[in-house]
């Protein structure tokens, strides 16, 4: 595998990409569910469903602002449920947002934030890591509290992004 800029271009796209697409496919599919359902919550999780989606989008939210000092038009509040079209469209600015900061990224950018009279510094790429590991973290666990109400959590996997956007291709083997 060569290591040329269009091939790291790729990659970046595609895990931003795949990021922003579980978290839409997750939101569309508990759109639909009831009070009780979004309320669920199981041990070991960070809360409800309602509260751990927030959480995912506030905290990609977060993380570009803490980069760019950039916010969406409607940014979800901590601790305030916005409502899906305000996660669904704050979930595809980040998408973009992400795609920008990932390509322009390189190991010397930092991070550099103050609160409480305390500084951090950390590298951006770490961030970015921490944006996708983060997601999937939370997604996972929200796809627990749907198995254990009986509703069949949404694929988002890798697997099903790329069936899903076409560019996993399967042909007959008509060698020998």
């Amino acid at each position: 595998m060569s290591d040329n800029s269009e091939n790291r271009e790729g990659f970046v796209v595609d895990l931003f990409h795949h990021n922003a697409w579980a978290n839409l496919k997750l939101l569309n599919a508990c759109e639909g569910l009831s009070d009780e359902h979004l309320a669920a919550n199981v041990p070991g999780t960070y809360g409800s469903i309602r509260d751990t989606l927030l959480h995912i989008i506030g905290a990609e939210v977060s993380y570009i602002r803490r980069v760019n000092g950039r916010l969406p038009g409607n940014p979800p509040k901590r601790g305030e449920f916005p409502g899906f079209e305000v996660l669904k469209q704050a979930a595809a600015w980040c998408e973009e947002e992400y795609v920008q900061l990932a390509l322009s990224a390189t190991p010397a950018d930092m991070v550099v934030e103050t609160w409480e009279g305390k500084t951090a510094r950390y590298r951006l790429t770490a961030l970015l890591t921490q944006a996708i590991n983060h997601s999937t973290e939370h997604r996972a666990q929200i796809a627990t509290i749907l198995t254990q109400q009986g509703i069949e959590p949404p694929d988002m996997s890798g697997w099903a992004y790329m069936d899903e956007m076409g560019i996993f291709q399967e042909t007959e083997d008509v060698t020998g």
